[in-house]
């Protein structure tokens, strides 16, 4: 018996790296994968045929497993309908996506160009939208419920030098999330949101990361926590944040102070005298 026994599994971005890892774990478990990559490079440039997707199927099913592949762009409309017709077409159903597809194009914000920001807001934020939107509604009108992984980031949650464009589109994934969740529960669907410190392709050569990875932060060593999200484990648990790293695991919340409840007709020299009270110190700061 596996976790994911007669469940249908969208994957974006599952060609390499992370995606690559949960489609296999997925598959070992019982689920059917869709297994979508645009086979393109880091940066969303060069896209193919999509071989790499194809490979992570050929494993999948060579491993006696189900899957399909897809090479559509993410950021398309068109992509999540015929993700979702494969999903139906293939294998019935859909149970669970998990928007993994991004790409780089770090800048400091005073050299970027509008073509690196719109990028990487288009593949990362509107290609998370173009792919849950009709998952999201085939759940709904068919009441069976699901699971819906999004990824997000700590250079969105707490930040990184660099990465404007990929820190906002991030932040934008994880808004939606908080928002779908609350819509979601109603019908059953459970929406995660999901930041990794994975090392992939899209990392390797990031600071930090060029003498290899850390004892515990490949993609396959991380893969377990996107099934305990995917999988009944979890329980009912919606609209979280799971921090997912080699050195630990967490859940990352947007939190507030006790805060200064002033009297009306404050000002901003009242509130500067208060400051202690309306912030956190900075020490108590967790990254993950």
């Amino acid at each position: 018996m596996g976790l994911l026994d007669n469940k249908v599994a969208i994957i974006t971005g599952a060609g390499g790296g992370l995606g690559a890892a949960y489609a296999r774990l997925f598959a070992k478990e019982g689920c059917a994968v869709v297994v979508n990559d645009f086979g393109g490079s880091r940066d969303g440039t060069a896209a193919g045929a999509s071989p790499m997707a194809q490979k992570v199927v050929d494993d999948i099913v060579a491993a006696g497993g189900r899957a399909v592949a897809d090479g559509g762009d993410v950021s398309k409309m068109e992509t999540g309908e015929a993700l979702l017709k494969a999903a139906l077409d293939n294998f019935g159903q859909v149970d669970i996506l998990v928007n993994n597809a991004g790409i780089l194009l770090d800048r400091t914000f005073a050299n970027m160009t509008e073509a690196e920001w719109d990028a990487v807001v288009r593949v990362h934020l509107k290609g998370c939208f173009c792919v849950t939107q009709p998952v999201f509604k085939w759940m709904k009108d068919n009441g069976r419920g699901g699971v819906i992984v999004n990824t997000s980031s700590t250079s969105a949650l707490y930040g990184n030098f660099g990465q404007t464009n990929y820190g906002a589109a991030k932040g934008g994934i994880a808004g939606f999330t908080r928002v779908l969740a609350i819509e979601g529960r109603r019908y059953g669907i459970r929406v995660w949101g999901l930041a990794p410190g994975a090392y992939t392709r899209m990392t390797s050569d990031l600071p930090g990361s060029k003498d290899g990875p850390r004892p515990g932060s490949l993609p396959e060593d991380l893969a377990p926590g996107v099934l305990y999200m995917a999988s009944d484990l979890s329980g009912d648990r919606t609209g979280k944040f799971m921090g997912l790293f080699g050195r630990g695991i967490n859940e990352i919340k947007i939190t507030a102070t006790p805060g200064w409840k002033p009297e009306a007709g404050w000002t901003a020299e009242d509130l500067a005298r208060h400051a202690d009270e309306v912030f956190f110190p900075e020490e108590e700061r967790v990254r993950g």
